[in-house]
């Protein structure tokens, strides 16, 4: 029914797409066995249909061209989306159709007469110039759109064939009209978006903590459920006493990467192709400036925070091109603690993280950049918890009330993180801002009807700060809130930043916004001089803070040869590598580590290394070798230290970006280790 009333309901938008797909038969003619080549499109676009019905079960995003450049990831993380069961299925269901596949080219048959090339291709190649007119006309009179507001109201507007190949073949930012060196010198008038005019002194420049807070929205802002007490006393009580408001944001239950992206570089992410992930897209392969940049020219010490993988949405390699400093994920931290149902780590672990970060660079000032993950979805729809902090009362059946009710009491411990995450930070002699939002609403279904601000890509936002600042109340945009936090402070550093802060609420301040993103990540570069050149390149980033060390090995049984590894700093992500090969490794807490099974040798090469979490598994701190020598009386093995290697901690990373994504996309093991 629902398919029929499509059809009927928007004719003009079910023939367009049916016509894009005939178009994709027209090859078939370029073949003897047609019908084996007619079964493999039609599973295809099946397959698609299925994939995108499936995760919209999921989340609220539907399936798109970028899902398949982060399906590394993905694959990593499938058991907080699947059941075992549903694993099961998809597994059977990928097989069958293998088998099925093969059955039908053995009894597909083949064409019979003569097949005429080059009329065939003559044919596909008119269907394929008469495609491109309908395109242009349907883009002309509306029927479909080049830009998605909202990418999953898109897909029912413009159909699944439409919005997925827009989102595979539409990246980046098409130059605008009127682009030239002209209008880019009357958009950086008298070169003001270069001029630095920041007012205060080093010694005056606060610490500057940024926290993305993940799925967090005010469910007090909920039409439909209520809650036995408030679920986050923390956050409404620095709302009431600090710079508060909503916060737009460019996607709803998915998307935190674009969040991120949209408030580290000031750039909206409406003038993107739709539905794309600059991560995977420019930031993974391109310097790209940032807050980072912005504040490290007035030497602060730039770092980011993450207890999820490095890799995740390639945050490990875009980080490096953003021009941070240092990189601390979850494999370079000691977590103990997860959610209920052991998906994601609690967020506690963020302020000894916090502290360590702020405590290794003493005579300078910071800004970090804190992603948390405990609130993050999927939520199960059957009763996890017996006795509930908050009891909630509300939702259509019992599934979506377990779901609730989970989300809400996860969130009640990320407040319980605020609040001490802010009473930790009060307690330090430094002036310090902290600013703190969701990144997009929960993958819940909610509807504008569901929210009593009747928008879904709004969350909230705060900024605490302990050297009075005025409270200043606003709504603001995600690529807004960098400039405005550092124009509170008196920071005007940064091309985009600046922008921002002398152009916000004045005439043509989005066109000339989408002008100036162009001009800095494809056009000429003309906001950067004469020269057109960047002035930002990829650097040195080291991931974590403190180096591993190792300190000595003790023989545990000579039978089954199991060593105690002893030294500091070792996390759960720590891995043995005897003369390059890796080996299973038991941690044990961050001074010890048991590896068994592979008996050492005289001049063995052992090193430690942090290796991701990630599907690929690479190398995330370059190796730490050290030379075995010697079996002393005591059953101990001593280490040469003269022969080690100090380089640890540096980013795994190679310099160029070229070279990391082929590390990276590859799934190959990291071969700059020191050996």
């Amino acid at each position: 029914a629902a398919a029929w009333n499509y059809m009927t309901g928007t004719p003009l938008v079910f023939l367009y797409n049916t016509f894009m797909i005939f178009v994709t038969f027209s090859i078939v003619y370029l073949f003897k066995r047609r019908i084996f080549v007619r079964i493999i499109i039609s599973a295809l676009w099946i397959i698609l249909g299925i994939a995108n019905g499936y995760i919209l079960l999921k989340r609220v995003t539907p399936f798109n061209a970028q899902d398949l450049k982060i399906a590394g990831d993905g694959i990593a993380l499938i058991n907080n989306y699947c059941n075992g069961f549903e694993v099961v299925v998809i597994a059977i269901g990928a097989a069958a159709l293998v088998v099925w596949l093969v059955s039908m080219w053995r009894r597909g048959g083949q064409y019979t007469g003569k097949v005429h090339h080059v009329a065939s291709l003559l044919g596909i190649v008119v269907c394929c110039i008469l495609y491109t007119f309908v395109t242009n006309a349907a883009i002309d009179k509306r029927v479909v759109s080049t830009y998605f507001g909202n990418i999953a109201f898109a897909y029912e507007d413009y159909g699944l064939p439409y919005c997925f190949s827009a989102s595979l073949f539409n990246t980046g930012i098409s130059e605008p009209n009127g682009y030239t060196k002209k209008k880019m010198a009357k958009i950086n008038k008298n070169g003001e978006l270069n001029k630095s005019t920041t007012s205060r002194s080093s010694d005056e420049l606060p610490n500057i903590i940024v926290v993305q807070l993940e799925s967090y929205f005010d469910v007090a802002n909920a039409e439909f459920f209520t809650t036995s007490e408030d679920a986050c006393p923390n956050l409404h009580n620095l709302y009431q006493n600090y710079s508060s408001g909503y916060f737009k944001v460019p996607s709803v239950g998915a998307g935190t990467a674009n969040t991120e992206f949209e408030v580290l570089t000031g750039m909206n992410l409406r003038y993107f192709g739709p539905g794309e992930y600059p991560y995977k897209t420019y930031s993974k392969k391109h310097p790209t400036e940032s807050a980072a940049t912005a504040l490290a020219a007035l030497g602060y010490g730039t770092h980011a925070l993450h207890d999820n993988t490095g890799n995740f949405y390639s945050r490990a390699n875009v980080f490096n091109n953003m021009g941070f400093d240092t990189f601390t994920s979850k494999e370079l931290m000691n977590i103990t603690e997860y959610n209920e149902i052991a998906s994601w780590p609690t967020d506690n672990i963020l302020i000894d993280e916090t502290t360590k970060t702020l405590d290794s660079t003493p005579d300078q000032s910071d800004f970090l950049y804190t992603i948390t993950v405990q609130s993050h979805g999927s939520y199960p729809d059957y009763k996890v918890f017996d006795n509930p902090e908050i009891q909630v009362t509300g939702g259509d059946t019992e599934a979506e009330h377990y779901q609730w009710e989970y989300y809400i009491n996860e969130l009640h411990e990320v407040d319980k993180f605020i609040g001490n995450l802010i009473d930790t930070l009060s307690k330090r002699n430094e002036k310090t801002i902290v600013v703190m939002y969701g990144d997009h609403l929960p993958t819940m279904g909610l509807t504008v009807e569901d929210l009593k601000n009747k928008y879904l890509f709004q969350t909230e936002y705060v900024m605490w700060d302990n050297f009075g600042l005025k409270k200043k109340n606003e709504n603001l945009a995600a690529y807004q809130m960098a400039a405005e936090v550092m124009d509170r402070v008196g920071i005007h550093e940064g091309t985009v930043f600046r922008y921002h802060q002398a152009r916000r609420n004045t005439r043509n301040y989005q066109v000339d916004l989408e002008t100036l993103q162009y001009d800095l990540l494809y056009g000429k570069r003309y906001s950067y001089g004469e020269s057109g050149e960047s002035p930002y390149l990829r650097t040195r980033m080291r991931m974590g803070i403190y180096d591993t060390t190792l300190d000595s090995i003790q023989v545990v049984s000579e039978t089954d040869h199991t060593y105690y590894i002893q030294g500091t700093n070792f996390t759960p992500s720590s891995q043995v590598k005897i003369n390059g090969e890796w080996y299973d490794t038991v941690y044990v807490n961050p001074t010890k580590l048991i590896i068994t099974g592979k008996e050492l040798d005289d001049f063995d090469r052992l090193s430690v290394v942090q290796r991701s979490n990630s599907s690929t598994r690479k190398a995330m701190t370059k190796s730490h070798d050290r030379a075995v020598y010697a079996l002393l009386a005591d059953s101990k093995w001593k280490l040469d230290s003269e022969k080690s290697s100090s380089d640890t901690g540096s980013m795994e990373e190679t310099d160029t970006a070229s070279e990391t994504e082929s590390t990276e996309d590859s799934g190959e093991e990291n071969s700059t280790d020191n050996q």
